[in-house]
């Protein structure tokens, strides 16, 4: 009897001892040993998750028509903003924190920015966020937090969000004392596996005042450490292939981050796997703001916004990762599994030798190789201004709706929208090209003489329509001239902007800053006219690495990378390097390591290290000071002040005789250069020789650009005065706000002052990128002859004296003589 009684209970609890278990590995990549694979991303089989226990809901849910049911209380600190179908105002919310997320439920956060803000009386973004199909398939609900400014009138002004272009709810603006959040429920069935469009429109207007100045005031900042989707349910949270990479998103910086763990990092041999597995990673995740950390210990913290990656042989990774699958052992194997320790997934790439790993890698990189004799139509940009933007090469229409302008009716004072557009690498019109906006748009007879348009390219302000009708009008494809000076190779942002003045906002009668009645309409049947440009590649131009990856994205054999030493710091800054030019050529960039600049030849190369160990020949190249191998040291606080020389010659240059002379013609100078575009380099028949450069002490990274020796390939230098600070350095100019400020020969970067500065090109070098034609030189010789206008002025009276010579010489032929 005592025997039957242990039986039964030893059955009973058989369930117990089952689960208790550790969760077995995806064992989908794991075949015989000997058998040939191709190894393959695979997603481990998930454990069961306990059902969530039962929480307060955050926010209220408004029950659908067909369940008359009671809704459930709302905490009083939290508003009720659930709205499936068009949104209607709703009051303002009052919670000053986002709720936490609930047992089980999955949080990601969407603003691909460290900051957002909506300004002005219209302002609309756009972005798409990259969801699995778990996460499309679970229910949703989107929460944001936002703070205005106190100017802002509530009872004209609103925040409303749309999810693939349908709004799923309106908030009014009214949180100027601190950060309000907000939450709104995702109609079943909107969201969809892949990417989907997240749009934020702001309508504002001020309380009190109604000029064009007051609306420069006017600011909504959405905290993006507040805005996420939540999804219901543990499902969302596995991950699916390769979809967990694209599906990476943010955290609540805005930032992404790739933390490589590779137990033989400072091996010669795992360089160049490892940073094509970085590019990889790059240009299947898209995001802006991405950096990678390479180490040799354990597992970091998981978190939003991270991904795990652990590479290596077999026997590498097993004292890391004791859990490894068994087909690791004989064959390359690309795997999602389970950290033991938090839950989260780990992408686990390893094999028997570092041969299969590479060939692992090439499992998830290879998709996104592209050849670069294939021209791109569009460059990347939707996961943080969506749409993508289209990559223009000769004469060309576009449509604003096209570029994601929408038709607006407005009714306030100053109206401004943008969009991206973008040029090749060996653009050159900068000088001489002008690009037209065909503009479609309507005024009532209330706007005012005086009124403008305004068209902004890259900030800078192109061209000025005056509005001197007092009848009103409608401008059907009105051409405005844009000078292209300050268009740049790569992406380029254009802003059509409307000043709009009336009698009632000179009066601003109580009541008048919240006009309802639209005054100003913009078609988005607009259209947007690049004409033909010059094409032809120049060197130095770190504008063009920074737009396309120019040259070495068009590389058709692997570049040359020196780096000075393998270390887990000089290694992430190289990854976040090439993964950011990944991501501006659209493919991942083949290289190959060197270990001195002998092995490199007459090729477009790639220098990254600590200023020590640069060669001295690529400093050279560059125009860089081989005595800031031992003098450029970043200044500390502990530090003594350092003079600056600029600043201490300027102070004396004011003290001597004649201060006062020299300041007026300097101020002459500035004003000829703004005005009329001239400066002394642009007074000389050609071009002077690059200055050398000594980094200043308040620098702590320099990117320079410079010819090879023999003049026939580009090398680019990236170093700092150490490796920490060539990895931190990166991880900021990387940043999307920071990498188009990259231009000119030499660009500095001061970790200190957060300043970013360049050196201008005073000589480069033409590199033919396009077959020979008469239309094409002819373009190149008219913007250079628009630049060193002394060349030209000498040019063009040479040009007459031989046209004279020679109607002279006619006519003593032809014509009578006595």
């Amino acid at each position: 009897m005592r025997r039957i009684v242990a039986a039964s209970l030893l059955l009973l609890h058989a369930p117990a001892f089952a689960q208790a278990q550790t969760a077995p590995f995806d064992m989908s990549g794991e075949r015989p040993p000997g058998a040939s694979v191709t190894p393959r991303l695979t997603t481990p089989t998930p454990s069961p998750a306990p059902a969530p226990a039962p929480v307060t809901p955050p926010v209220s849910v408004i029950p659908a028509p067909a369940t008359p049911a009671a809704p459930a209380p709302v905490p009083p600190a939290i508003a009720v903003q659930s709205q499936p179908t068009a949104p209607a105002l709703q009051p303002a919310a009052a919670a000053n924190t986002a709720a936490p997320p609930r047992s089980g439920d999955v949080r990601r956060y969407v603003v691909p920015f460290s900051k957002l803000g909506l300004g002005g009386e219209y302002d609309r973004r756009s972005w798409s966020v990259y969801l699995t199909p778990e996460q499309a398939a679970a229910k949703a609900s989107f929460t944001f937090a936002y703070q205005n400014a106190i100017v802002v009138a509530p009872e004209a002004s609103s925040l409303t969000v749309y999810l693939n272009n349908r709004p799923i709810g309106q908030q009014r603006v009214g949180s100027p004392d601190g950060p309000s959040a907000v939450t709104f429920e995702v109609p079943p069935g909107l969201l969809q596996p892949g990417a989907n469009l997240v749009t934020f429109e702001a309508a504002q207007r001020h309380r009190t005042d109604c000029s064009i100045q007051s609306t420069y005031e006017l600011w909504s900042n959405i905290d993006p450490s507040g805005t996420y989707l939540n999804f219901a349910g543990t499902d969302a949270a596995l991950p699916a292939g390769a979809d967990a990479i694209r599906a990476i998103g943010v955290d609540g910086a805005g930032k992404t981050e790739f933390d490589i763990v590779v137990p033989a990092l400072e091996q010669p041999g795992t360089t160049r796997p490892l940073l094509r597995l970085a590019q990889g990673l790059s240009v299947l995740s898209s995001m802006p703001n991405q950096i990678f950390a390479l180490s040799t210990t354990s597992l970091p913290a998981a978190g939003p916004g991270k991904l795990s990656v652990l590479v290596g042989t077999a026997a590498e990774l097993r004292p890391i990762f004791p859990g490894l699958p068994p087909g690791a052992e004989s064959a390359a194997l690309a795997t999602f599994v389970t950290d033991p320790r938090s839950g989260s997934p780990v992408l686990l790439i390893s094999g028997p030798s570092w041969q299969a790993v590479s060939s692992a890698i090439d499992t998830i990189v290879s998709p996104t190789d592209r050849s670069s004799n294939v021209r791109r139509d569009v460059l990347t940009t939707e996961r943080w201004s969506a749409p993508n933007a289209p990559l223009v090469f000769s004469d060309t229409n576009i449509a604003l709706s096209q570029l994601g302008v929408k038709t607006t009716e407005f009714s306030g004072r100053r109206l401004r929208t943008s969009f991206h557009i973008a040029v090749p690498a060996d653009f050159y019109a900068n000088a001489y090209g002008e690009a037209k906006v065909l503009l479609d748009a309507a005024y009532t007879d209330n706007v005012l003489p005086g009124s403008h348009i305004d068209i902004y390219v890259n900030d800078n302000i192109a061209s000025t329509v005056p509005i001197t009708a007092t009848s009103g009008g409608i401008l059907r494809h009105l051409p405005i001239r844009v000078t292209m000076r300050h268009f740049k190779p790569g992406l380029n942002s254009v802003a059509i902007e409307a000043i709009l003045m009336t009698k009632d906002d000179a009066a601003c009668a109580p009541g008048a800053t919240a006009g309802a009645t639209p005054r100003f309409a913009l078609f988005d049947t607009s259209e947007l006219h690049i004409p033909d440009f010059a094409r032809v590649g120049q060197r130095p131009n770190l504008a063009a690495m920074a737009g396309t990856a120019y040259p070495y994205g068009r590389a058709t054999e692997p570049t040359p990378l020196f780096i000075d030493r393998i270390d887990a710091d000089t290694l992430s800054a190289a990854a976040t390097l090439l993964g950011q030019m990944a991501i501006t050529a659209g493919h991942p960039i083949a290289v190959e390591t060197v270990a001195s600049p002998n092995m490199i030849g007459d090729r477009d190369a790639i220098f990254i290290g600590s200023i020590s160990q640069m060669p001295a020949t690529a400093l050279s190249q560059t125009n860089i000071s081989t005595a800031s191998q031992a003098s450029w040291r970043p200044v500390t606080d502990a530090q003594a002040a350092v003079v600056d020389t600029g600043t201490a010659f300027e102070e004396w240059n004011s003290k001597v005789s004649g201060g006062v002379l020299r300041s007026r013609v300097t101020a002459f100078r500035e004003w000829l250069s703004r005005n009329f575009d001239i400066s002394r380099s642009s007074l000389q028949f050609v071009p002077g020789a690059e200055e050398i450069f000594t980094p200043p002490n308040a620098a702590t990274l320099l990117v320079a650009q410079g010819s090879s020796p023999a003049g026939m390939g580009s090398w680019t230098v990236v170093t700092a005065p150490s490796a920490k600070d060539l990895r931190e350095g990166l991880q900021v100019l990387t940043a999307q706000l920071n990498w188009p400020q990259i231009s000119g020969h030499i660009t500095t970067y001061s970790g200190k002052t957060g300043k970013i500065e360049a050196v201008p090109v005073t000589r480069f070098d033409f590199v033919p990128s396009m077959p020979w034609s008469i239309a094409n030189y002819r373009l190149i010789a008219a913007n250079w002859l628009s630049t060193n206008i002394l060349s030209y002025a000498f040019l063009l009276v040479l040009f007459v004296l031989l046209i004279g010579v020679t109607t002279s010489s006619m006519l003593k032929r032809l014509g009578r003589s006595k």
